[in-house]
């Protein structure tokens, strides 16, 4: 099972405030444990909101709306991608991350068996296509 693990932003990630060099040595130790036992695929931090922007579509028209966006709880600040066994197993690995006053989302990802006979032959070849088509580029 893949797992998406969601930091949230807060006001200092918000305003652009990196993190210490203890914390980011720390969190490298951590996400080097997280490598070696095979648990992370992909892990990134994200710009503040001021730096990007929200795409509306509603009634075929589309609205464009620049950051920061107000509401910081709702925000994300980083993300990795983990592929263990189940939802317990991530949130072991999670309370050894080095976090304090932070909170963290832990949401699994859709396999392609997931959509059961929606997902036909030729959309699934697609899929598989496209993943390698991705995976050939990294």
């Amino acid at each position: 099972m893949r797992f998406m693990v969601i930091v949230k932003a807060n006001k200092d990630s918000e305003a652009g405030v990196l993190p210490s060099k203890a914390l980011l040595t720390e969190m490298g130790k951590f996400n080097e444990e997280l490598v070696k036992a095979g648990v992370m695929l992909a892990a990134d931090g994200l710009h503040a909101s001021s730096k990007g922007a929200r795409v509306k579509f509603s009634d075929g028209k589309t609205t464009v709306i620049d950051g920061p966006f107000a509401e910081t709880k709702e925000l994300i600040a980083g993300y990795w991608i983990w592929q263990v066994k189940s939802l317990e197993e991530a949130i072991e690995w999670l309370k050894r991350a080095p976090f304090e006053d932070t909170e963290v989302e832990i949401r699994q990802v859709f396999e392609a068996a997931d959509f059961g006979g929606e997902l036909t032959p030729a959309l699934r070849e697609q899929e598989a296509r496209l993943r390698e088509q991705v995976q050939a580029k990294q």
